[in-house]
């Protein structure tokens, strides 16, 4: 049994959508905008001035045969919706309760969702195969292929099965708020791994790689031209004549010259300004005492300890500031915010790290942008007294290890995010001995530059009209004050005895 409903625009036009019981919301509003010309990306529909979930079909909406239907634009920031995605087995076994569970902007497509469950971000670090599964069907005679396994997403009772259909995002499924359950399963397909996995790079490519693409297509014809060219140049050398009078050059050219001052050795030494680069700015001694600094403190005033009205203050206002609802950075937005951090980055010359050591010592050493994970660890082996034994460089708070790595992408400034002064750890690797903890870390000629750490004094008394500011005074009311008219403690009514 069909029915109609009726959608108005916001210029008063309207049209009719003809409806089943199990036509869903947001085919109609995809359907009322293809007869108006409007994109149905910009609106939701609304009736009697309440928003109508496009998630559900007819039959369960609640909507009458009928039913007049309102077009009003959407908000130009997606919305932010909870997607728990349900693992089959056997891969459920290993994460808790089955499914993986986060939130995602609701103009995110399925296909980017199903690869941030599979990469690990989403996913509590483990790696979960979702768009790459093949299926291996072997012949009587013992060859075998591979056949793609697509995934099938049940999303709130909706099946989604094709490549087209990832495409599309929760926004256009009726989804921009709340929260979702996509049931996750596999179908094996006729379709092999190697077509399924090009017909993929085709569909879902991103648009730096297709830009990368093009300008490379556009970039072989001149690289053709340049192989013809340089093949050309290495025909015209080979034809040229051998004359006698080029030996001559060639040899003089390989000769030694007259003065040896001005030869520079080839396999010589390093120069001594990059052994330099590895000597500490500063060396600290260990505090002498077990008790920090900060505990010997002498407390001139025990009111320092109790917290004042403003600090009071601003614990609400930050717990006011934590429970309001913020909206969602747009594209825009997150790529104005990485494109300032890179040129704040970028702008860092020097940063100085101070590294401590297992027995309470520390050095500093300035870095550069150009400076690795591998420069600092050698610098360490440089001032330490057992550098063949292995340790890791810790960063603080995550207590993510530096990697000892050289390479442009383990740089200290550009990929740790250093800035200003930056505190690194040093821990021992579980393999070095008891005895070899036990003794200094420092080399001996390194432990004699060592400065002991001074801590200035600062002096805490408040002069009498901030310390009337900082802590006011309250006075405590008698009990026996304000009671009564003549400020004595009167018996109450129900204590009297009765008259009988």
């Amino acid at each position: 049994m069909s029915s109609h409903v009726v959608v108005i625009a916001t210029d008063l036009r309207r049209t009719t959508i003809k409806v089943s019981p199990g036509t869903y919301l947001v085919d109609v509003l995809d359907e009322a905008c293809k007869k108006l010309k409007l994109s149905s990306d910009k609106y939701l529909i609304k009736h009697k001035q309440k928003h109508v979930d496009l998630s559900i079909p007819f039959r369960t909406s609640g909507l009458i045969p009928g039913a007049r239907l309102e077009l009003v634009q959407k908000a130009n920031t997606p919305s932010a919706i909870q997607i728990a995605l349900q693992i089959p087995e056997p891969e459920a076994k290993e994460i808790p309760g089955g499914r993986l569970i986060r939130k995602f902007p609701s103009d995110l497509a399925l296909w980017k969702v199903l690869r941030q469950f599979e990469s690990g971000e989403a996913s509590g670090g483990k790696n979960i195969n979702i768009t790459a599964r093949a299926i291996a069907v072997t012949n009587g005679s013992g060859s075998g292929q591979l056949y793609y396994e697509m995934p099938v997403l049940n999303v709130m009772g909706r099946e989604l099965s094709t490549f087209d259909d990832f495409q599309k995002t929760f926004s256009q499924l009726g989804h921009n708020s709340g929260n979702v359950l996509i049931r996750l399963a596999f179908r094996k397909t006729d379709q092999t791994l190697s077509e399924a996995m090009e017909q993929i790079s085709n569909l879902f490519r991103e648009p730096q790689v297709q830009e990368a693409a093009e300008s490379e297509r556009n970039n072989v014809p001149s690289q053709r031209q340049q192989k013809e060219h340089a093949v050309a140049a290495d025909t015209t050398t080979e034809l040229q004549p051998f004359s006698s009078q080029d030996e001559p050059r060639s040899i003089l050219t390989l000769e030694e010259p007259s003065n040896p001052q001005d030869a520079a050795p080839i396999n010589g030494p390093r120069s001594p300004s990059h052994e330099n680069r590895y000597q500490p700015v500063n060396v600290f001694l260990a505090p002498g005492s077990d008790v920090p600094a900060a505990a010997r403190a002498p407390a001139e005033d025990d009111a320092d300890f109790i917290p004042t009205i403003a600090h009071a203050q601003l614990h609400q206002a930050r717990l006011q500031r934590s429970a309001r609802n913020t909206r969602l950075l747009s594209d825009e937005e997150i790529e104005q915010k990485e494109a300032a951090e890179q040129a704040r980055i970028a702008s860092i010359k020097s940063v100085l790290v101070k590294v401590r050591f297992p027995d309470n010592t520390s050095s500093d050493w300035q870095i550069g942008p150009e400076d690795t994970g591998a420069f600092l660890y050698e610098a360490v082996r440089h001032v330490m007294a057992h550098c063949d034994q292995p340790f890791r460089l810790l960063l603080p708070g995550n207590k993510a290890a530096i990697r000892d790595e050289d390479s442009p992408s383990n740089r200290l400034i550009k990929e740790y995010k250093f800035s200003g002064r930056v505190l690194v750890s040093l821990v021992w690797d579980e393999v070095v001995s008891v005895d070899v903890r036990r003794q200094p870390f420092l080399k001996p000629h390194i432990a004699q530059q060592g400065l002991e750490i001074k801590i200035p004094e600062i002096s805490m008394t408040p002069t009498s009209e901030t310390a009337d500011e900082v802590t006011p005074q309250f006075t405590p009311r008698s009990r026996s004050e304000g009671i009564g008219d003549g400020g004595s403690k009167k018996i109450p009514k129900w204590f009297k005895f009765g008259k009988k």
